[in-house]
């Protein structure tokens, strides 16, 4: 008993497989079925359509069809490739996107749909502001992967094979880094060097003074710039990058060399192949950065491991607790077979932390500070709620008890819904899949999950657009939302964030350190907008003042 299966989209006419039913006993086994030859991520997504008899939904009426089975992703909707702007020659529909690509998004989502294609100077990039999407694309497996080889991948031009981020999910250096990296970024691990994290946010209390005795704004992106790699630097590498030992102390020259590196590498990527090897201009620039880059953490590296230090086991759940910063740990750090990991992969995993650590967080901040001046209340709540928790100006926050202020959580997590720093999550389809909704996405297609679009969809969440801490206070929400794909600020899935735990534990103590020392007033003069083309989404032109503080409220029990 054979029947014929084909997708009736146009495009996909090609898409069709001649099934025999005589072993086909049940509905079920032969959506299952059907899913793997097309395939579906979805079998129960799949309905039958038939240009005689219309919607076919029972097996019988399958099997006795005489014509062909049209396969639908609901009874009205045929799969399709999904719809996007028109494009023009060579630019494509670059014109739609910029300079303003998050509110173009939420525009094109709303005019097309769950699902967008856009072709962007010739890079062809499917974008979708559904969590029930999201949650596929995100499932390193069968489906889909990561692949920063790629020349479409937004992380082309920083792809590195020997780093955990910025590696393909096939690198043979992903899995060894996979075993390597996470212990050291564990929660244990932070808890151990949240002393780190609190002195270096504290480093910044001289400065804010002398802004506050001049009667001066600062550019908050700046500072935060320079106290996120201040602590990323002090637990990764374990050194004192002297930020802010005046308030127009210029960021270290690691820093500074990683600003050009970014700024260099985003150029060249956009210009052909070729114009990366001429040996002299911006190329010849790149590579001279890119080496004394790798030549100064190299040098960190060696200088933070413990003299005399023993060998740390990977078996060991308290090695970390030894290690004085979490690059002696992975320099010490040993398998079961007592290997380490390769001097290559060492280094390319310290520069990642290093660098994606304190372009995000120092992102983070910003928005944290942003949120605090913007939304009018939750400063003062903030405030209170870290004296009931026992603030006093010389507490010294443990990583437990800065995760049990509730308060301080769901202001944190609502600063990362209403302003995700990410935005380049992207996926690669290893064949040809149909996701819900019946979006067919070709082999070899970058997908992105939108993660601003995603947190803010009005279809999913509740008045999107209110910055509202307390809609997280809902019991079990956070847990219900980052399982469904509704929110996933750190990506989800085996490419996940690693550093996430370090990410939480650098924005919650730098909040509790600086509320309660300084309020913070809004001192933008114009309105704030954010870089379109950088690596995360940053604040350009926020301006804040810090008031010391002279008197704090009585605390609540």
């Amino acid at each position: 008993m054979q029947q014929k299966f084909y997708l009736g989209t146009a495009a996909l006419t090609e898409h069709c497989h001649t099934l025999d039913l005589s072993t086909i006993d049940t509905l079920q086994q032969l959506k299952s079925t059907l899913a793997n030859l097309f395939p579906f991520v979805d079998p129960d997504s799949i309905h039958f359509f038939s240009t005689q008899t219309g919607t076919l939904s029972c097996l019988d009426s399958i099997k006795s069809s005489s014509s062909p089975i049209e396969l639908r992703a609901s009874q009205n909707d045929p799969i399709r490739i999904p719809p996007g702007p028109k494009e023009l020659p060579l630019v494509g529909n670059h014109y739609e996107l910029y300079p303003d690509p998050l509110g173009n998004y939420d525009r094109l989502f709303a005019r097309y749909g769950p699902m967008i294609k856009t072709t962007n100077m010739g890079t062809t990039i499917y974008h979708t502001n559904s969590p029930e999407i999201s949650h596929h694309i995100l499932r390193e497996g069968q489906l889909f992967t990561k692949t920063t080889s790629d020349p479409q991948h937004p992380l082309y031009y920083l792809s590195d094979q020997d780093a955990l981020f910025t590696c393909d999910s096939t690198s043979p250096s992903f899995a060894i880094s996979h075993k390597f990296v996470p212990p050291a970024l564990s929660p244990r691990a932070m808890a151990h060097h949240s002393p780190l994290i609190r002195s270096a946010a504290r480093d910044i209390f001289p400065v804010l003074d002398e802004l506050d005795r001049k009667d001066l704004a600062f550019n908050v992106y700046q500072y935060m710039f320079k106290l996120g790699s201040q602590v990323i630097w002090r637990v990764v590498a374990g050194q004192d990058l002297q930020h802010f030992k005046a308030i127009n102390t210029p960021p270290a020259l690691p820093i500074r060399l990683f600003g050009q590196y970014l700024h260099l590498m985003k150029k060249v990527s956009l210009r052909p192949r070729w114009y990366g090897m001429l040996p002299f201009g911006e190329p010849a620039r790149l590579k001279c950065v890119h080496d004394q880059l790798w030549s100064e953490i190299e040098t960190a590296l060696k200088q933070s491991v413990t003299p005399g230090g023993e060998p740390l086991p990977l078996s060991d759940p308290t090695a970390s607790l030894k290690a004085s910063c979490v690059a002696d740990y992975l320099c010490r750090a040993r398998d079961e077979n007592g290997k380490g990991l390769p001097q290559s992969v060492l280094l390319a995993n310290t520069v990642a932390l290093l660098g994606a650590g304190f372009t995000t967080s120092a992102s983070l901040l910003s928005w944290a500070l942003y949120a605090l001046v913007k939304y009018p209340g939750n400063q003062q709540r903030l405030l209170q709620e870290l004296i009931n928790y026992g603030a006093d100006g010389q507490k010294e926050w443990t990583y437990e008890e800065l995760h049990e202020i509730k308060f301080l959580d769901h202001f944190v997590k609502e600063t990362q819904r209403m302003h995700s720093p990410s935005f380049q999550t992207a996926r690669s389809a290893k064949k040809d899949v149909i996701l819900p909704g019946g979006y067919f996405i070709p082999e070899g297609s970058v997908v992105i999950s939108c993660f601003p679009s995603v947190f803010k969809n009005p279809e999913y969440w509740d008045n999107p657009q209110k910055f509202n801490p307390d809609r997280w206070a809902e019991e079990g929400f956070a847990g219900k939302a980052a399982r469904s794909g509704l929110y996933t600020p750190f990506a989800a899935g085996k490419r996940g964030c690693v550093g996430f735990n370090l990410a939480l534990a650098e924005v919650k103590m730098v909040l509790a350190e600086l509320v309660y020392e300084f309020e913070f007033e809004d001192a933008s003069t114009e309105a704030v907008v954010y870089d379109p083309e950088f690596l995360v989404t940053r604040p350009l032109n926020f301006y804040a003042s810090a008031r010391k503080r002279s008197e704090w409220p009585v605390k609540k029990t």
